[in-house]
């Protein structure tokens, strides 16, 4: 526990600096009095139990499947965190002379750790899918959540007032250092409702509760078909978003709806007109492929009004010039922490579900060490302490400038690149602006029929 509690504050402070945006869609559930069960999918392996945990005032025991307990280093770590081993035929080498009868006997002690959690009134968080897959995906349910719920309760001849509390994490580029997630709370299931059912039935209690935690994620979570499906909303996002959301504050939870409502459309458009559906697919992958091949993005190609133009250019001219020493400043400060983690990931796994823990982890010890020996060595070079202090106050601000710096140059050229393909090859640009206008004409048409078919049938 006082691992847990200790790293708790360190695993926040990576957390903010990793993602560019965390979002907690009703925050208040999560500090819901115990005892609780948190039920959450699972895309992303060890970030998964993090996003959530660092929300929650009380600690949290985390069920993980026991191939983390095999090194004795994870081992060390997954039980000073408070995680509990849970034994999956799968992950049994085919030589092991584990028996079905002890896996289960296994899994019993797991279950039984998880009750005591529970007794005390604490908060175990598990991920019903049984395993991490790095997809906009909800696999079927294991119903280990809801016999661990029903159990618990039922020591205490369901009096004990324990809740479910169903979780959809959703990452919106889950292994892009700076990139969103969203963490999308469902509201509590009351377990002991359903004392009737498990008296008559445990094993058709487990599947209804389960059955009712699959529902209340579905809800909370971007869940594609297949890959096609996912690629073609996925495009539409990235390129459109700016135009199909109209808010001048743009949240997650703004681009969670906006894919929700891209795949239902999809699925509409696949029944009711598939022809514009195919219409749209082509434009939009010729576009992109356009894009591509000049080196641009659609932003780059935002038209922008005439007035104040040059006065704007001028203004960001200005900003670039006097922002390049500060850039410069930040790049020699703090590359090599920045760049060694993704290295590190891209030579340990190819499995992308584990790349962002692993840039995470090697990012917890990069910077830290990186900055302390540059301290070192300023106050070596120095002698002074004040000029070491404000030296090292200055790494990581210079750091997030440095990245701001670099994204914005990076727009600018874009733009210019697309201000001299309009002056030099003339006839390329306008035919780049024609398949915009077409695309954006089509999705705003598809966007009126969606919204008429639907709004009809919510009025009948």
């Amino acid at each position: 526990m006082l691992f847990y509690t200790l790293m708790k504050p360190v695993a926040q402070l990576a957390l903010r600096i990793f993602f560019h945006r965390l979002e907690v869609r009703h925050r208040e559930r999560l500090q819901l009095p115990g005892p609780l069960l948190i039920a959450a999918n699972h895309p992303n392996t060890l970030m998964d139990p993090l996003v959530v945990a660092i929300h929650r005032r009380d600690p949290v025991a985390f069920l993980a499947k026991s191939t983390f307990f095999q090194n004795p280093v994870l081992r060390r770590i997954m039980t000073s965190g408070n995680s509990i081993p849970i034994y999956r035929r799968q992950d049994v080498d085919a030589n092991s002379t584990v028996t079905p009868a002890e896996l289960a006997r296994r899994n019993e002690a797991a279950f039984s750790r998880s009750y005591d959690y529970l007794d005390q009134g604490g908060t175990v968080m598990i991920f019903p899918e049984g395993t991490s897959i790095s997809e906009r995906r909800l696999r079927p349910l294991k119903t280990g959540a809801a016999r661990i719920a029903l159990g618990a309760e039922a020591r205490h001849n369901f009096q004990l007032g324990l809740h479910i509390l169903p979780v959809g994490i959703n990452y919106f580029d889950p292994t892009r250092f700076r990139s969103d997630v969203l963490v999308n709370i469902a509201p509590p299931i009351v377990v002991a409702n359903y004392a009737a059912a498990y008296q008559q039935d445990p094993e058709a209690a487990a599947d209804a509760l389960t059955e009712e935690i699959r529902l209340r994620l579905e809800r909370r979570l971007v869940i594609t078909r297949d890959a096609a499906e996912d690629r073609l909303v996925q495009q539409v996002e990235d390129t459109f978003t700016n135009h199909l959301i109209a808010d001048d504050e743009e949240t997650l939870y703004d681009n969670f709806q906006l894919s929700r409502t891209l795949l239902e459309a999809v699925a509409f458009f696949e029944k009711h007109d598939p022809d514009q559906l195919q219409q749209v697919r082509s434009q939009l992958t010729t576009y992109l492929l356009h894009l591509d091949r000049l080196r641009l993005t659609d932003a780059a190609l935002e038209p922008s009004s005439k007035e104040g133009r040059l006065a704007r250019a001028l203004r960001t001219l200005l900003k670039l010039t006097l922002g390049a020493p500060v850039w410069l400043y930040g790049l020699i400060n703090n590359y090599i922490p920045y760049i060694l983690p993704s290295l590190v990931a891209k030579r340990a796994t190819n499995d992308v579900a584990f790349v962002a823990p692993i840039m995470l982890v090697v990012g917890m010890l990069t910077f830290p060490l990186s900055y302390a020996a540059q301290t070192v060595l300023v106050q070596h070079l120095t002698h002074d302490w004040r000029w070491t202090t404000l030296y090292t106050l200055s790494l990581p601000f210079a750091g997030f400038y440095a990245l701001s710096y670099w994204n914005s140059l990076e727009a600018r050229v874009r733009r210019l690149r697309a201000w001299h393909l309009f002056r030099q090859q003339r006839p390329v640009a306008e035919n780049l602006f024609q398949q915009r206008a077409a695309i954006l004409r089509l999705l705003d048409e598809a966007r009126t029929a969606y919204l008429k078919a639907t709004s009809d049938v919510i009025s009948r």
